[in-house]
């Protein structure tokens, strides 16, 4: 079945972006579907609190192969977004490792730590994070602006990115001005800007109508499916989780399940 994927103007018109997808580069270093993109292994993160200790995390192991669409799913304070933080490398574990394209993340230092983030690593949010004072082109460049990238080259794979998901003739426009699903967009655009490792969607239907939410949810989908694009998901929705590739059910800190769909 073909995937579509409706872009809404403001004129109330539709046109299929599964076509618009078409025009977004594959993934530098697409080595083929056995290929590694993210390993945890032995990930443990622990609080100390006026009560004790808090184990957040405990002894987490899973790898996400190349090109995959996983979810992780679980009740609220059972370690998804610490899980999410640490492989998004926002946090330090007490113990163990995360492996990106085979890179040991938490053996490097602060700065080396900060590349790997904006070269490696996009993120997506549920409450999109955008900067509304500057323009949608502006928002979506930043990290290649931040990894040195020439005005000229930044501009024009925002640009090719931004027309690839149908909101091309947005980028002069300021984020508050589009849609919840059209700043979505904008935000997917900019955790690809940098053709990173992996994509970390925290929520990212969670702000948006069930209809939107759909939209943005299949372009999640034709990204991974079509363009090879690695992408961990944390969602509270079950119906989503189970469209993807493989769900990780996540329970105080533990991983209790590890379901290929």
């Amino acid at each position: 079945m073909i995937m579509r994927i409706l872009n809404r103007d403001k004129s109330g018109t539709a046109e299929d972006s599964t076509t618009m997808l078409s025009q977004l580069p594959k993934t530098d270093d697409d080595t083929g579907s056995n290929s590694i993109a993210l390993a945890v292994k032995g990930l443990s993160k622990i609080y100390d609190s006026i009560a004790g200790k808090v184990v957040a995390l405990d002894n987490i192991n899973f790898i996400v192969k190349k090109g995959e669409f996983l979810s992780i799913v679980g009740p609220s304070g059972s370690g998804k977004s610490t899980l999410l933080n640490m492989i998004g490398a926002l946090d330090r574990p007490t113990s163990g490792h995360v492996f990106i394209n085979g890179i040991d993340i938490f053996s490097l230092n602060d700065s080396q730590l900060a590349t790997m983030r904006n070269n490696h690593i996009g993120f997506v949010f549920q409450s999109f994070n955008l900067i509304n004072r500057t323009t949608v082109l502006k928002n979506v460049k930043l990290p290649s602006t931040i990894a040195g990238a020439p005005v000229s080259e930044s501009n024009k794979r925002a640009m090719r990115i931004l027309e690839a998901l149908g909101i091309g003739d947005k980028a002069s426009q300021k984020p508050f001005n589009l849609s919840g699903g059209q700043q979505q967009r904008v935000a997917i655009a900019r955790s690809l800007v940098n053709n990173p490792t992996i994509v970390l969607a925290d929520e990212p239907t969670g702000n948006l109508d069930t209809k939107t939410g759909d939209d943005v949810f299949e372009m999640l989908k034709t990204l991974s499916h079509k363009f090879k694009r690695t992408i961990v998901m944390v969602t509270h929705n079950p119906e989503l989780a189970e469209s993807t590739d493989r769900s990780i059910l996540i329970k105080d800190g533990r991983v209790e399940r590890d379901v290929v769909n």
